[in-house]
């Protein structure tokens, strides 16, 4: 018969050997709703897209329960930070400037940054010629990053905003002469939508690393390596056994997650 302090003992290196999130326990997710095609908000108020089914089914293969946050995209590190939330899935950049603020899973897809406009606008592989226009940029991005780096220099006027929504509503109504932003939703969410006729893609592509990153990851409170390799293991997991590429063909017509 096992004395209870050899129960006591067994008990102990049970739990410890255990996940840190076990079936029972809940992962506290944040997001931003506002950016389709990853996230949005469907007729009846619910939380959608790429990046809200991707954590669902992160949750699903490590057997916790997704607790989904909603706010706006700059708060989402800082929730992260004040532990508010266990970790922000919401397209966010990998780079070396906020791997100095938070850990990161390795990427879950990649995306490149373009500029839209008018149709037919001619700009300058430098962008030199739009000194004196008006650019829209969400606040925070790694596209804010860049053209406070390298448009404001050149007298091009940088207009910040909370959403993308929010930029796309003022350059259609004539107060923005343009909008720099991610590629894949910019082209889903405003240029193949009825809103964004008569705009297109101008000038070239943006992939340099320095402002792009590494691809989109999930970030998490600086140190907690467990968390990190549990969500990377779960993002391996689904890719292999097809649950990526099934949420992927729902929203775009291509492989997004790149090399």
């Amino acid at each position: 018969m096992k004395t209870p302090s050899l129960l006591a003992a067994l008990a102990l290196s049970l739990f410890a050997a255990a996940p840190s999130f076990a079936a029972e326990k809940t992962l506290r997710i944040g997001i931003e709703a506002a950016y389709p095609p990853f996230a949005f908000k469907t007729a009846d108020g619910a939380i959608s897209g790429f990046d809200y089914d991707i954590g669902n089914a992160l949750c699903a293969q490590m057997q916790v329960k997704c607790q989904w946050t909603e706010q706006e995209y700059d708060g989402l590190i800082p929730s992260l930070k004040v532990k508010k939330i266990d970790a922000a899935l919401s397209s966010i950049t990998i780079t070396e400037d906020r791997k100095k603020s938070v850990d990161f899973t390795h990427k879950y897809y990649f995306t490149s940054a373009r500029l839209a406009m008018k149709a037919g606008s001619q700009v300058d592989d430098d962008f030199a010629n739009l000194k004196g226009k008006r650019i829209g940029v969400q606040r925070a991005t790694t596209t804010d990053r860049y053209v406070t780096a390298e448009l404001v220099p050149k007298g091009i006027e940088i207009v910040r905003y909370t959403s993308n929504e929010e930029i796309f509503m003022d350059l259609v109504a004539g107060r923005l002469d343009g909008v720099f932003a991610d590629t894949i939703p910019l082209e889903q969410g405003f240029l193949e939508t009825p809103k964004g006729k008569g705009y297109g893609f101008v000038g070239p592509e943006l992939k340099d690393p320095k402002y792009v990153g590494e691809g989109a990851g999930i970030a998490v409170r600086k140190g907690n390596a467990e968390l990190v390799a549990q969500l990377n293991a779960a993002i391996d997991a689904i890719r292999a056994n097809g649950e990526y590429q099934k949420i992927q063909a729902k929203y775009f017509k291509s492989d997004i997650y790149g090399d």
